[in-house]
């Protein structure tokens, strides 16, 4: 993990599929937000990604993928997140990836709202049910944002600020009206930003994430 700052809101930033902790800093997502790390608004820490174990795996049984993934959730929690929020000193903390790193984000949010403020998914993709081949068991369905969203009705879901990012040329733009249908349905503000003109990759999510994190 590469962390990020000095002091403010602690973000934790996701990679995109498979991608390493230094992913944000090597494509610049981290140069981009650089005046509010250096203004101590946020403190931004970067974890790898096991996606190459877990839902990427296509060696191991999609029962084995969705464990590994259950394991890393446990890890973000226990870890990730209570690092972050004893460093900052800040109870609640910003989740925020690009891509397959939105999933992450939405899934770590709206898994455990009460320690997640907002949540910032950036061309995000929330449905893993092509990841399994077929296959579906509970650590499946509490990993899949589509499936256990409707029916989650924590308190601190409609005290989150949501933005959900795209652009109309995003191959993800359906996944994100799918689960801003899903958030509208259920009466939970959010943001469904659809970005005029640009495509599914490094300049949009330059553009979106300090505009995000300037709602701070």
């Amino acid at each position: 993990m590469l962390v990020f700052g000095h002091s403010g809101y602690p973000v934790i930033l996701f990679p995109t599929s498979k991608g390493s902790y230094y992913e944000a800093k090597d494509f610049k997502l981290i140069a981009a937000v650089q005046h509010f790390l250096e203004q101590g608004k946020v403190k931004i820490y970067c974890p790898d990604s096991i996606d190459a174990w877990s839902w990427y795996n296509k060696s191991v049984h999609p029962a084995d993928r969705a464990k590994n993934h259950a394991w890393y959730d446990k890890m973000l929690l226990e870890e990730v997140a209570s690092l972050a929020r004893n460093e900052t000193g800040h109870s609640r903390l910003i989740t925020a990836g690009c891509s397959f790193g939105g999933y992450h984000a939405a899934n770590f949010a709206f898994r455990h709202p009460a320690l997640v403020s907002h949540m910032f998914s950036m061309s995000g993709i929330f449905d893993i049910s092509g990841q399994v081949d077929g296959f579906y068991n509970s650590d499946i369905y509490y990993n899949n944002p589509v499936d256990f969203l409707p029916h989650n009705q924590d308190a601190n879901l409609w005290k989150m600020d949501i933005v959900l990012g795209t652009a109309e040329r995003d191959i993800s733009k359906p996944f994100n009206e799918r689960l801003s249908g899903i958030l509208y349905q259920k009466g939970i503000d959010h943001w469904l930003d659809i970005k005029p003109g640009a495509e599914h990759d490094w300049p949009l999510w330059h553009e979106l994430f300090p505009s995000y994190l300037s709602r701070l």
